[in-house]
């Protein structure tokens, strides 16, 4: 036995009838009880102090755990320690422990004194406990959970761009590559350069389709170029629409398209540049920018819409519905003659013949 031991068991409490412990403002659950007991009053020798014997009862949560319990006996003789384990259900906040002398053993040898029951300590362990985690423990658990939260979220996010914007990239550029275009590609690079890199200044007009700059090629022709980011699903259909029709039409009223550039997430389209604007921009627009137009003026514009809808309508190879004809949808070139733009709602007028084709129609 060690010396802490030794010194637990030195010294006991004793009763002449009844001790009974108390634990009071516990958690509900389970608890291991355990009793140390060693009898210090009686001795091993051959002496009339080894004649004593003392036998009592223990109560836990009021029920009998021990009936005749004899300390000497169970230690296997005086002055030796010996414990004794219980589990005891707490439901009342409350833990009861009672030692209690029934009137059997010793009462007078080897002399008249105390011998009730004896207890030299008890310890209370609650078997639902948990030890608290050692100190930084919480904030490493804390920092693990947020960071596997964040990986967690960004392949969400990745395999989510993946699936929505580079595969929407790959398909529009696979079906960029597969129409027969007449028309030129240019770079982005020298688009950025004709335009100035998208300058504000350069801008000339917002439409469904994205903004339009105005900008200079390298030879010093004239553009007008119409920006779309590809993450637009329905301006990915009207990109392609439009190249795949305009592409193969040539008209004195028709808009000339001059390529488009698809690179990246930019969608590009690249037409002749018209020096007065749209006829809404003409007829509409502030007195700054609005022009006076005369009544022969009219006639010529509405004159040359309805030729290039029956170029469309008839006289066309192939036979296009525009579905979207409009003052914003007609540009006026210096001399003021129309030419009609924007075919990303246009359709052929035999579907079964194409594949391109469109759901909606324009105001």
């Amino acid at each position: 036995m060690s010396d802490a031991e030794a010194k637990l068991y030195s010294t006991a409490r004793m009763s002449p009838l009844s001790l009974t412990y108390y634990g009071f403002c516990l958690a509900n659950g389970n608890y291991t009880v355990r009793l140390h007991f060693a009898e210090i009053m009686f001795t091993d020798d051959n002496t009339y102090r080894s004649l004593g014997r003392r036998l009592f009862d223990v109560y836990i949560q009021g029920k009998r755990v021990l009936k005749d319990f004899n300390i000497v006996k169970k230690a296997q003789g005086a002055g030796k320690a010996h414990t004794e384990n219980f589990t005891a259900s707490v439901s009342n906040s409350t833990l009861e422990i009672r030692f209690y002398w029934a009137g059997k053993g010793s009462t007078g040898i080897p002399k008249r004194s105390v011998y009730g029951p004896l207890i030299s300590a008890i310890s209370v362990t609650s078997d639902d406990f948990k030890p608290p985690s050692p100190p930084g423990h919480h904030k490493r658990v804390v920092l693990l959970i947020v960071v596997a939260t964040l990986v967690i979220l960004i392949l969400v996010f990745c395999i989510l761009w993946w699936r929505f914007c580079l595969k929407s990239n790959n398909s529009l550029s696979k079906e960029f590559k597969d129409l027969d275009l007449k028309t030129g590609v240019f770079t982005l690079r020298q688009i950025k350069v004709a335009t100035n890199n998208f300058n504000i200044s350069n801008k000339i007009g917002e439409g469904g389709f994205g903004p339009v700059y105005k900008g200079i090629l390298w030879d010093g022709t004239m553009i007008a170029v119409k920006q779309l980011s590809s993450k637009s699903k329905q301006g990915n259909r009207e990109f392609i629409n439009e190249i795949g029709l305009i592409s193969a039409l040539q008209h004195p009223y028709l808009v000339k398209l001059y390529g488009c550039c698809v690179e990246g997430d930019q969608l590009l389209l690249v037409y002749e540049y018209l020096e007065n604007n749209s006829l809404a921009h003409a007829l509409f627009g502030s007195e700054e920018v609005s022009l006076q137009l005369n009544w022969a003026t009219r006639q010529k514009i509405c004159i040359g819409i309805a030729k290039g809808l029956a170029f469309l309508h008839e006289e066309s190879r192939i036979k296009i519905v525009h579905r979207d004809i409009k003052a914003t949808n007609v540009l006026l070139d210096k001399e003021l003659n129309p030419k009609i733009s924007d075919f990303g709602l246009a359709k052929l007028d035999e579907e079964d013949n194409t594949h391109i084709s469109t759901r909606i129609a324009g105001t």
